[in-house]
């Protein structure tokens, strides 16, 4: 399985979008990648801060054929990113439920899953941010980017690169074992 790339300058929300190219569309498997969102979503209608320069994508995939629950692949997801930061990032990067990776209790990356369906198919969408150059100042919760905390800029195509091949590699291999 490859996610085919849907690339813009500005979106609401690359969420959103996915859920626009799943209704109108026959892809199964997407990234949605924008440079900015105006609109982005965070957990529980909250609000996400997207400073241009950071990463904004979604994934989407279909849910059926997957021997795994929602659960398990809530879990997944965040160590797929995890596993990315972590290249870069050394010291310890904590998984705070439902969604969200900190550092030094900082909040370096907030995930957000939709699922959504369409005619007889089921899909999961992960919609993720992480601060690589800015992150924002919000009141009675700390958060932190990525050049703060190595001073140095890393190319966010290597990181969109990146992501998306360890969610390829991931979720072939729960298809094929589903199989």
């Amino acid at each position: 399985m490859k996610f085919k790339v849907f690339r813009f300058k500005k979106v609401k929300s690359t969420n959103d979008t996915a859920i626009r190219i799943i209704k109108s569309s026959n892809f199964d498997y997407g990234m949605i990648i924008s440079e900015t969102q105006n609109n982005g979503r965070g957990q529980y209608g909250k609000k996400w801060i997207s400073y241009k320069g950071n990463l904004f994508v979604s994934f989407f995939y279909r849910f059926e054929g997957l021997k795994i629950s929602l659960k398990q692949l809530t879990k997944i997801n965040c160590m797929l990113v995890k596993k990315l930061l972590s290249k870069y990032y050394k010291k310890k990067i904590i998984f705070k439920k439902p969604n969200d990776l900190l550092i030094d209790k900082k909040k370096i990356c907030g995930i957000l899953q939709e699922t959504i369906r369409r005619f007889d198919k089921k899909y999961l969408i992960v919609g993720i941010g992480i601060n690589l150059i800015k992150n924002p100042n919000i009141k009675n919760y700390q958060t932190i980017n990525l050049y703060k905390l190595i001073n140095k800029r890393i190319s966010k195509k290597t990181l969109e690169n990146e992501l998306k091949r360890n969610f390829e590699l991931k979720l072939n291999r729960f298809y094929n074992l589903a199989k």
